[in-house]
């Protein structure tokens, strides 16, 4: 079901269409506020260069957050793996006897 969501970002009003809850892509555009006061606030008053500047920052996000995952995905892989041997190790696998 599609939600159809009006805000107002950057001086500029926006409707559109999305399966999020209209919940969702208000606390979205919220985020980006934020960012966008991060990004230059008043100080910069081109709505132009602070969006670049706040799509920076959240891409900057993003990237560490990926790079985060994977060094944990990476960290859980080893662990498993170091047990998986110790196991071995421990109870080594039945074999047939005759």
């Amino acid at each position: 079901m599609s939600n159809r969501v009006e805000f107002e970002l950057l001086g500029e009003k926006y409707t559109i269409r999305s399966e999020a809850s209209p919940e969702y892509v208000r606390e979205l555009v919220a985020y980006i506020e934020d960012k966008l006061k991060e990004a230059g606030g008043p100080a910069n008053p081109e709505p132009l260069k602070r969006l670049g500047l706040a799509t920076l920052v959240i891409v900057d996000e993003l990237f560490r957050s990926r790079a985060e995952q994977a060094r944990a995905a990476g960290d859980v892989n080893a662990r498993v793996d170091t047990m998986l041997k110790l196991l071995d190790r421990a109870a080594p696998p039945a074999t047939d006897c005759p």
